[in-house]
């Protein structure tokens, strides 16, 4: 199983401090989300930067291309037009507690 890591980059800076009701409504489902993919194995690394650029990363693992790039297309705040996804092949090196 391959590695991947796409960046989740939101429309504006302060984005976390100033998201509407829609917006934060949206990010709670892609969250939700994140947490069943996590339970399913297939996410290892999820998280924002924090400061006033906010981008998101999510390290997960996927056969190939195209099925890394669903992942990250189907993301509902992707797929909604609340962030633009940039998706990039990944090694994870090292990592605490895995070989």
């Amino acid at each position: 199983m391959a590695e991947w890591i796409y960046f989740i980059h939101a429309p504006r800076e302060n984005f976390a401090a100033t998201m509407t009701e829609e917006e934060r409504a949206v990010w709670g489902v892609h969250f939700e989300r994140f947490h069943r993919l996590m339970a399913e194995g297939v996410m290892i690394l999820v998280g924002p930067t924090l400061g006033p650029v906010n981008t998101g990363i999510a390290v997960f693992e996927a056969p190939d291309e195209d099925a890394a790039r669903k992942i990250m297309d189907d993301d509902p705040v992707i797929a909604g037009g609340f962030a633009r996804g940039e998706l990039r092949p990944f090694k994870v090196s090292l990592l605490r507690g895995r070989d």
